[in-house]
């Protein structure tokens, strides 16, 4: 198999979503705005942000109709940063244990 048998332009379209979103959590962005970044049609965005929104990575402000990122991507970095930040610690221990003089 190749490398191209693998690759799945409908999925890495959701994933450069997330990248398109990213920065705009405050004010949000447009279905219009969301479409011509990404290069889609409207019934396009209009499904991508329906799919996004349904696993929790994005969701509609009811006041402005417009998207931003949801709660799931911010809980995965914040999850990588708490693993992260142990892996941190647990490494300063053992450079502790093995630097310290007799």
């Amino acid at each position: 198999m190749s490398k191209a048998d693998y690759d799945s332009p409908g999925q890495q379209r959701i994933l450069r979503a997330l990248v398109v979103m990213a920065g705009n959590e405050l004010q949000g962005i447009t279905p219009g705005d969301y479409a011509k970044a990404m290069g889609v049609t409207p019934g396009t965005a209009t499904r991508d942000l329906h799919n996004l929104k349904v696993v929790g990575f994005a969701e509609q402000i009811q006041e402005t109709g417009r998207w931003r990122l949801g709660p799931k991507p911010v809980q995965i970095a914040l999850a990588f940063s708490t693993h992260l930040n142990r892996a941190r610690q647990r490494v300063q221990e053992i450079d502790n244990r093995y630097t310290r003089e007799l």
